[in-house]
């Protein structure tokens, strides 16, 4: 069975500045991985580069999703193909709330599944759920988007959205940074709620303690200067924790 995500030799610039430098991964459907590396080494490229940001210019490799190919795909063709990313900086929309957001994401996704679109009540059972399990107020959701709220509070909102929307490839970008214990949790507990057989995650994170304790991946890969040049299981988190990145830094080519 061929892989839900197959990256083969993938290499990408920021101007002219070569970044991923021949990365390859796969990840089989209902798999969570986790990408680890130093500062610089290509990791919150990856994701940009999976999502289609423009600013990001591959320029060799394949990257293959549900038998697509990724990167013939625009920004808005591969979130309806089902692939998310939560922000490290979420970004504001003022005069939008998020409940008006989230109904008009929803069901643009569902439109373009051929599904039908939900109305008011519909939607309002769908959020409900999932609002309350990551301690989503009534009042965030009236209020704009990312709009006056801490950054504990924006990342919580990107889980809710991740959980709202359920996509087919969730890429977690440092989604933990700059939470306090409770949030972690909280943000933590949503990808337990979103762990699925249809569903894998892509984690991008430093935490030791939250991968182990919260997300519990499947598969771990150290990145080093725009490759992935080690791949384990979670005893990677710790000899990361014990030493560091030292031992996967020496065998990386410049």
């Amino acid at each position: 069975m061929s892989a839900w995500l197959e990256i083969k030799d993938l290499h990408a610039n920021v101007g002219d500045k070569p970044i991923l430098k021949g990365l390859s991964l796969s990840v089989n459907a209902g798999e969570v991985h986790v990408i680890m590396g130093p500062n610089g080494s290509g990791k919150s490229t990856l994701s940009n580069v999976l999502c289609g940001d423009p600013r990001y210019e591959v320029t060799a490799g394949t990257v293959v999703f549900k038998g697509q190919d990724l990167l013939k795909m625009n920004v808005e063709e591969r979130a309806r193909a089902g692939i998310f990313l939560a922000f490290q900086n979420p970004i504001e929309i003022p005069g939008v709330s998020m409940s008006t957001f989230m109904k008009y994401a929803l069901n643009a996704k569902r439109k373009a599944a051929g599904l039908k679109e939900y109305d008011a009540v519909s939607f309002i059972k769908h959020i409900k759920i999932r609002a309350q399990a990551l301690e989503i107020t009534d009042e965030m959701l009236k209020r704009p988007v990312n709009v006056g709220f801490s950054g504990g509070e924006k990342k919580r909102l990107e889980t809710f959205q991740m959980a709202v929307l359920e996509p087919d490839f969730c890429i977690l970008d440092e989604m933990d940074s700059g939470l306090d214990v409770d949030a972690v949790k909280v943000a933590g507990n949503g990808v337990k709620i979103m762990r699925s057989p249809e569903r894998s995650f892509l984690v991008i994170s430093h935490n030791i303690g939250f991968l182990h304790e919260q997300i519990r991946p499947d598969y771990v890969h150290i990145l080093v200067n725009g490759r992935v040049v080690e791949n384990g299981g979670a005893e990677l988190l710790d000899e990361v924790q014990k030493n560091g990145f030292a031992r996967f830094q020496k065998g990386a080519a410049a």
